[in-house]
């Protein structure tokens, strides 16, 4: 039987508005990534029923003035018979809900929500906002994947991609065609939300430079390199500070063991800070933000570390690359090389502080100017009224 849960926030919506279904591989991924866009549909008219696995995030989801419905979703593997029962389940919301369109992020999502679409008829407007583990190890899965893509993706209304290399790459393999694709900067990052805060090596007499790498802690986040380039660097600067800010315990197959961080503290080579549902202070406090991936879409934590103003050092790979211009605002290091990452440290390490603030400066500009949330909105915005056939979420 089809039930939705209950909410605190009252709906009140006449039977005219437009609905949109929008569904993430988690509600934290939603409040956190979608809350501008969610809160903007809503304040347009729209009736938004958010689909997501339910955890502790579900009350501020709802509080963004949405519906919520809770949908199970094995986010660690791909088991053919739970996946299976993912798609029936999102083919029963839509079959009772019968919205409008469906915006979709994250893998399982993008591809199972698009074929239950499929069967209602309903229209998709889905994201790109990574390939997930599955393409960055390749074999049989990545072949699977491709595959269920391309069926899914076949009859969407809009594809969007945070980078031309995820784009160019879904080309080549035929996922989807160039008509349907567009690019976005990510998901966008609030600048009145992330200000700027100058702090600079030696603010603090006796303190060492902090660099601070914010990141699910997945192997294909490039946890295992920033851990080593910590220990070369503090071998010849042992002042310097390594934090590491993000989720243990992901569900995920990639992701790395508790007894790993525990012993990476007890060894004295980094310092973990458990989770935050704000990073800001924890960004002020660094001098320089991290991030070796292998792949990306357009990360969220760079995004919010240029917002604020910091420099950045990650690898050379799609989605990194759009963030960290070389030698502007920080620095490019090879991936998958953790020797090659402790010499960027290093050389930032012996910039002036000035210059460390420069690069700082230059952050913040290429936030404001590429990565301001409200070009992703108005995006979506454009594309929902097209796609509804409304201006606004009321019907006319």
């Amino acid at each position: 039987m089809y039930t939705i849960s209950s909410s605190s926030y009252l709906y009140n919506v006449s039977k005219k508005n437009r609905k949109i279904l929008i569904s993430a591989n988690t509600t934290w991924n939603l409040v956190n990534f979608r809350g501008g866009l969610i809160t903007k549909l809503v304040a347009n008219g729209y009736e938004v029923i958010a689909l997501a696995p339910e955890d502790e995030y579900r009350e501020r989801l709802t509080a963004l003035g949405c519906r919520y419905v809770p949908l199970q979703m094995d986010n660690k593997g791909t088991h053919p018979v739970r996946d299976f029962q993912l798609m029936l389940g999102f083919l029963k919301v839509l079959f009772h809900e019968k919205p409008d369109a469906i915006l979709a992020y994250t893998v399982k999502p993008n591809i199972y929500a698009s074929l239950a679409a499929k069967v209602t008829g309903t229209p998709v407007i889905n994201n790109i906002s990574g390939l997930g583990t599955a393409f960055i190890r390749g074999g049989w899965m990545a072949a699977l994947v491709s595959l269920l893509y391309r069926t899914g993706l076949s009859r969407s209304k809009r594809v969007y991609f945070q980078n031309e290399d995820d784009r160019t790459l879904f080309l080549e393999k035929g996922l989807v065609k160039r008509a349907k694709t567009d690019l976005l900067p990510g998901s966008g990052i609030d600048l009145q939300h992330y200000n700027p805060v100058k702090h600079g090596i030696g603010d603090t007499p006796g303190d060492g430079p902090v660099f601070l790498m914010v990141a699910r802690l997945l192997w294909d986040k490039g946890v295992r390199e920033y851990v080593d380039a910590a220990r070369i660097v503090k071998k010849r600067n042992p002042e310097t500070r390594f934090h590491l800010l993000g989720f243990l315990d992901v569900k995920n197959q990639t992701a790395v063991p508790r007894e790993d961080v525990e012993a990476w503290v007890q060894e004295g080579v980094i310092e973990y800070l458990g989770t935050s549902d704000d990073v800001r202070p924890f960004l002020a406090a660094a001098d320089c933000v991290v991030l070796p991936s292998y792949r990306e879409g357009t990360p969220r934590s760079l995004l919010e570390a240029a917002a604020m103003g910091k420099p950045l050092i990650a690898t050379d790979v799609p989605g990194c690359r759009e963030v960290v211009c070389d030698g502007v605002n920080g620095y490019l290091c090879k991936a998958r090389e953790s020797n090659d990452l402790a010499e960027k440290i290093f050389t930032f390490i012996a910039l002036p502080k000035a210059l460390q603030l420069q690069f700082g400066s230059h952050s913040r500009n290429i936030a404001e100017t590429r990565f301001d949330e409200q070009i992703v909105i108005r995006k979506y915005l454009q594309v929902v009224d097209d796609v509804t056939g409304s201006k606004g979420g009321k019907g006319r």
